[in-house]
């Protein structure tokens, strides 16, 4: 289902320069933080920050070279933010130029390692970080995005592919397996094959969630107990591709301003991690507005001051929803989406809606009613799968296929969900809940 809303970025790019930047270690799922840096350190954009207790050999680096002004630590002194001061000129940490071609496999993922690049990869199932020590059967690189409002890669990629072509020969490195890439039929992105036959391209129609990474696995190579396969943004081949042909991590990216709250929604050069004001600056509108780090489905919600997360490549704003409506139901809704014929808007199927964040109800029981299955475009029951989370029970769990999903895949679930439920949230308690008890 594709739900259209007011607020597309128009194709022009506004460089955004900010002058503040975080790394939280929230965005990455099961990895403690330990720090190597101290309030007053001055680092160089790849710079190690913190890396994983768990495994130490991941190490998360700075973005930007400057002053660490701050380390925000919540409840029980959980990190949650290191925050750094741009300096005046970039400095870089030089990690050496290489031709992944002439490279081993031991020598490609040091180098992605030691520049703080590797978390760019995760791995289903968990979505987690990817292992430097172990092998995929095969990495994923969805090419397209059709959640709402989502940035074009085929615009934003348009004059990268040499970096783009450099990142694929590093990946190929790194599986014996192949990596699939997903196109639109009608994608602009021309990738060549000619080198590597283990690159293939497979081609998706249809409306959202077919650029989901997870629904392409469910696809093409789906995952069984005891597999796992690896994913990663078009964008980040880019960030690859210039860590071998310069040594240095580029953490700069184009992401989309959009969303109806938004003057002027465009593109915007940033570098990862910035700040959300200083993207935001030169909009009036952000007072009554949610500011999204995402898109409006699976994104999260951050205030002005936030920053973006660091697999975000996109900024929505969109009304609050802070008002009760008497007998709304009832009234004829021109003005109102709904996915079923609960109001005469679907006599208007291109309409594009202003929508906002009030949601029309409070939670109530969970109904049988057919309507997960038919925005859930894999070979799984979702009402079963999230009652045997919700119950705790692996056995059921597994043979329900709760190794191929991730909760962005139950993202349109949750928004049609008339029991008001944070269905993303469930999956991800799952997920967690077996990972757990699996190590």
């Amino acid at each position: 289902m594709d739900i259209k809303l007011m607020g597309e970025a128009s194709q022009t790019i506004t460089e955004k320069t900010s002058n503040f930047f975080a790394l939280k270690p929230a965005d990455f799922h099961g990895v403690i933080p330990k720090l190597s840096v101290q309030e007053g350190d001055q680092v160089k954009a790849g710079s190690v920050l913190f890396h994983d207790k768990n495994n130490e050999r991941i190490v998360f680096t700075s973005p930007v070279s400057g002053e660490v002004t701050q380390i925000k630590r919540g409840a029980r002194r959980v990190i949650q933010e290191i925050c750094i001061r741009r300096s005046r000129e970039m400095e870089y940490e030089n990690f050496g130029s290489a031709d992944p071609n002439t490279l081993s496999r031991d020598e490609v993922k040091d180098k992605m390692v030691r520049s703080g690049i590797w978390p760019v990869i995760r791995q289903r199932p968990f979505s987690i970080v990817a292992n430097p020590l172990q092998t995929p059967k095969s990495i994923f690189i969805s090419c397209f995005d059709s959640a709402p409002l989502a940035p074009d890669y085929g615009f934003i990629l348009k004059d990268r592919l040499g970096e783009c072509q450099t990142g694929l020969a590093a990946l190929a490195k790194l599986t014996d397996g192949k990596i699939y890439l997903g196109l639109r039929p009608d994608s602009k992105l021309a990738f060549d094959q000619s080198g590597n036959s283990r690159i293939e391209v497979n081609y998706f129609t249809g409306p959202h969630p077919s650029g989901n990474v997870g629904v392409q696995i469910c696809h093409v190579d789906p995952i069984n107990k005891g597999e796992i396969v690896w994913y990663l943004n078009p964008q980040d081949l880019v960030t690859i591709g210039q860590l071998f042909q310069t040594g240095r991590y580029d953490a700069t990216r184009i992401i989309a301003l959009t969303g109806s709250m938004v003057t002027h929604p465009c593109y915007c050069r940033i570098v990862r991690g910035s700040s959300v004001q200083e993207i935001i600056a030169d909009d009036d509108q952000t007072d009554n507005a949610r500011i999204i780090s995402g898109n409006v489905l699976t994104g999260k919600s951050v205030d002005r001051h936030g920053f973006l997360g660091f697999y975000d490549h996109q900024i929505t704003m969109i009304p609050e929803g802070k008002y009760h409506e008497f007998l709304g139901w009832g009234l004829p809704g021109f003005h109102k989406y709904s996915t079923s014929r609960t109001f005469f808007s679907w006599l208007t199927p291109g309409k594009k809606f202003r929508l906002d964040t009030n949601m029309h109800g409070a939670e109530r029981a969970m109904v049988m009613a057919g309507q997960f299955e038919r925005v859930f475009p894999m070979d799984i029951y979702p009402n079963h799968l999230i009652k045997a989370i919700l119950a705790d029970d692996i056995d059921q769990m597994e043979a329900l296929g709760i190794y191929e999903v991730d909760e962005e895949d139950f993202a349109l679930c949750e928004f049609v969900d008339t029991s008001k439920m944070e269905i993303q949230a469930i999956v991800r308690k799952g997920l967690d809940y077996i990972r757990q008890e699996m190590s």
